[in-house]
């Protein structure tokens, strides 16, 4: 349904999410949601130019959400590195076709119109909100 890097980047936002405004490194994160670290600084940077994450340099630098976890949607984060698919017409680009998509992209398109209609409706803290034996990664909390 999603990419393997727009996971990687909600893991990430849900990490940071949970670490209380602490700047968290590229290893730190990687070790706390068990992505690698090579394709977390793609995904961090992908975060950063699309205004998820803030990139503080220096000692005591690292990532923050840039978007409070309460205002920040999972489709954001997705659209940020990878988003949904939609069909707006023919992906083919049968000039008779045209807005007039085929049974199988009228599907596809509904579909992921619902898939993005419910990421828009769920926000990063959602995802944390919930008893702390249920964290949506299984290192929580950072130690």
């Amino acid at each position: 349904m999603i990419s393997q890097t727009a996971e990687y980047a909600l893991r990430a936002a849900v990490f940071l999410a949970d670490d209380d405004d602490i700047p968290r490194t590229n290893l730190q994160i990687a070790a706390g949601t068990e992505v690698p670290v090579g394709y977390l600084a793609k995904v961090m940077q992908s975060l950063s130019r699309g205004g998820i994450v803030l990139a503080q340099r220096g000692p005591n630098g690292g990532f923050l959400l840039r978007i409070p976890a309460d205002e920040l949607t999972v489709l954001q984060v997705i659209n940020a590195v990878d988003p949904v698919q939609r069909f707006p017409e023919c992906p083919l680009k049968l000039a008779h076709h045209g807005k007039n998509l085929c049974p199988l992209h009228r599907k596809l398109d509904d579909t992921a119109k619902l898939v993005e209609e419910s990421f828009g409706d769920t926000t990063i803290a959602d995802l944390l909100n919930v008893p702390a034996t249920r964290k949506p990664l299984c290192r929580f909390p950072l130690v």
